[in-house]
């Protein structure tokens, strides 16, 4: 039986969501060992698989420390009772107040969250204020990703216009390089250590006015490789968790293993070459040109078309296939398609065992 067979799959209605526990249990112990068992070094980016279940793994495994994208994420992990929660995405409007309720409502962590600029500083003190709380801030860099954050060289002034600011200190440098995707590991150290380069002279820069060290947070999946031998930096992958077929083929020098697929179900035989699943749009990440799935147990079926429903592959031979036919997908990017699901199908010892309810997919849990 392959690793990824479910035993009881006709109890499993498709499209569905797959979480092989074990596999999940030895990606957190190969991102330890990446590390050298140095726990303190991870705060791992919770926007892959926003379930409590999956992250409260991580915390039996010593990890106290984790990074999400939304305030819902944020809340997941207040109510696992996660020590210290970073929310790297600038908080504006309403989400201020949000972040702020938080605070209030889960004291037992420790929260804190990005800005790039000086007008999102003074919104939060003021929010802050206005509630008599405190928060924890991060400059968010941009250090060639060019989507959010405040260049490296003009940084400084934004340190020394926030400290003038009440309620919100800043405590720490953010420093996202998602454009460093290069296959080669040793071309990726070269251009993640150009690129850091400014930050460590900016840490050192503000260190010195400050007086106080700087605690650093770097890095993405792609990354973390280089950010694991500088033991001064916290390292944020996401995606290790369950990986994906873009990882698996872009990073090769990473370990980490599936642990999470799409089941789907042949439904109908199309002509002698063509078959149609069920996995449409709204069940697998669909932002990737095609085949955004890989087959593991049909691995020549092509996948060529989508709608909403469906998904279309092109086949050497439809006459093997049949209506009913389950096909195991690993997607090309899968935390976008973790999102799709409100429940995810628990796998141990190749049988469906329970349910995760992916919690923080929503907008709002109660905050």
């Amino acid at each position: 039986m392959d690793w990824f067979t479910i035993k009881n799959i006709d109890a499993i209605d498709s499209p569905a969501l797959v979480i092989y526990k074990d596999r999940v249990i030895e990606n957190i112990q190969l991102l330890k060992g990446m590390v050298e068992g140095k726990v303190e070094q991870l705060r791992p980016h919770v926007k892959t698989n926003k379930i409590a279940e999956v992250c409260s793994m991580m915390l039996d495994g010593g990890i106290t420390k984790f990074k999400c994208a939304t305030i819902a994420e944020a809340e997941m992990l207040a109510m696992i009772k996660a020590p210290d929660v970073l929310l790297s995405y600038q908080p504006v409007g309403p989400k201020a107040k949000r972040l702020a309720a938080l605070v209030e409502k889960y004291p037992a962590t420790k929260f804190s969250t990005v800005i790039d600029n000086i007008h999102a500083a003074e919104y939060l003190s003021q929010v802050f204020s206005e509630k008599k709380l405190f928060i924890n801030l991060f400059i968010d860099l941009n250090t060639g990703m060019n989507r959010t954050g405040i260049i490296p060289e003009h940084a400084t002034q934004l340190f020394e216009a926030v400290q003038l600011l009440p309620s919100i200190k800043i405590i720490g440098l953010h420093a996202y390089d998602g454009q460093i995707r290069d296959t080669d590991l040793t071309l990726r150290k070269h251009n993640v250590d150009k690129a850091f380069s400014k930050v460590l002279i900016l840490a050192a820069t503000i260190e010195a006015l400050s007086k106080e060290p700087l605690t650093i947070v770097a890095g993405g999946s792609p990354t973390f490789p280089v950010y694991a031998d500088r033991k001064e930096v916290e390292c944020s992958p996401g995606t290790f968790i369950f990986w994906d077929w873009g990882y698996k083929q872009t990073m090769p020098d990473e370990p980490f293993n599936y642990a999470a697929l799409v089941i789907t179900r042949v439904i109908s035989i199309v002509d002698e070459h063509t078959i149609t699943t069920d996995l449409g749009h709204k069940s697998v990440a669909a932002e990737n040109p095609f085949p955004r799935v890989h087959f593991l147990n049909a691995p020549e079926a092509t996948p060529i078309s989508q709608s909403e429903e469906h998904l279309v592959a092109k086949v050497p031979d439809a006459s093997l296939f049949k209506t009913g036919d389950v096909l195991y997908g690993v997607p090309v990017h899968i935390c976008p398609t973790v999102a799709l699901y409100e429940r995810a199908i628990v796998i141990e010892n190749n049988t469906a065992v329970q349910e995760w309810k992916v919690i923080a997919r929503d907008r709002k849990i109660t905050v």
